[in-house]
C-alpha cells in the first residue's frame, strides 16, 4: 500500500515544478507515475487527464485527485490534492509579496519570457505524447480532424466538441466495432 506521505511529497514535487498549468504537468506525471514508479499505465494516465480536463476545476488538481483516489481512496485523494496545490499556495504568497516591488525589473521580465518559452516546449511535448498514444486508426484521425475544424474554423464550444467526440465512441464502425 502506498504511503500517504509519499503520495503527498510526490505531488508536492510535481506541483513545485509544473509551470504553465496542467498540460505542463503531464510529462512529469508520465515520467514519475508511468515510467519510474509504475503506478499507472500510460493509457490510465491519459484517461485521468482527459477526465480532469472535462470536469470543472484545474486539470492538474483534478488529475492529482483522480490518481490519489485510485492509489489510496479518499485519504489518497486528499493527500495528492494537497500535495499538488501546496507549492502554488506557498509560491503565490511569496511572489505576491515581491511582485509589486520587482515586476518592472528587466531581469524579471526576461525570466518570465524564458519560463513562457519553456512551457510552450513542455506543452508541445505533451501534445506529441498524447498524439502517439491517443490517435489509433482512421476513426481517431477523423474525430481529431472534426474536432480541430469545429474548434479552429467555427470557434465551436470546447464542451460541445468533447461531448460530440465522446458520443462518436458509441457509433459502430464499418466492422461493427465501437471505439
Amino acid at each position: 500500500m502506498i504511503d500517504l506521505w509519499k503520495l503527498y511529497s510526490l505531488f508536492f514535487k510535481i506541483g513545485l515544478f509544473t509551470f504553465g498549468g496542467g498540460y505542463a504537468m503531464l510529462p512529469i506525471l508520465k515520467s514519475e507515475m508511468v515510467e519510474k514508479l509504475k503506478w499507472l499505465s500510460e493509457e490510465e494516465l491519459l484517461n485521468y487527464y482527459s477526465i480532469g480536463q472535462c470536469t470543472p476545476g484545474i486539470i492538474a488538481v483534478n488529475a492529482a485527485s483522480f490518481i490519489g483516489y485510485k492509489k489510496r481512496g479518499l485519504a489518497g485523494l486528499i493527500s495528492a490534492t494537497l500535495g499538488v496545490i501546496s507549492p502554488s499556495l506557498i509560491i503565490i504568497v511569496l511572489v505576491a509579496a515581491l511582485l509589486r516591488k520587482y515586476m518592472d525589473n528587466q531581469y524579471m521580465q526576461w525570466a518570465f519570457g524564458g519560463i513562457r518559452i519553456s512551457v510552450i516546449a513542455l506543452i508541445i511535448s505533451t501534445v506529441w505524447d498524447m498524439w502517439k498514444s491517443g490517435i489509433k486508426g482512421i476513426r481517431c484521425y477523423l474525430i481529431f480532424s472534426g474536432a480541430a475544424v469545429l474548434l479552429w474554423l467555427f470557434n465551436f464550444s470546447a464542451i460541445m466538441i468533447v461531448i460530440l467526440a465522446a458520443a462518436t465512441a458509441f457509433i459502430p464502425d464499418w466492422r461493427g466495432k465501437k471505439l
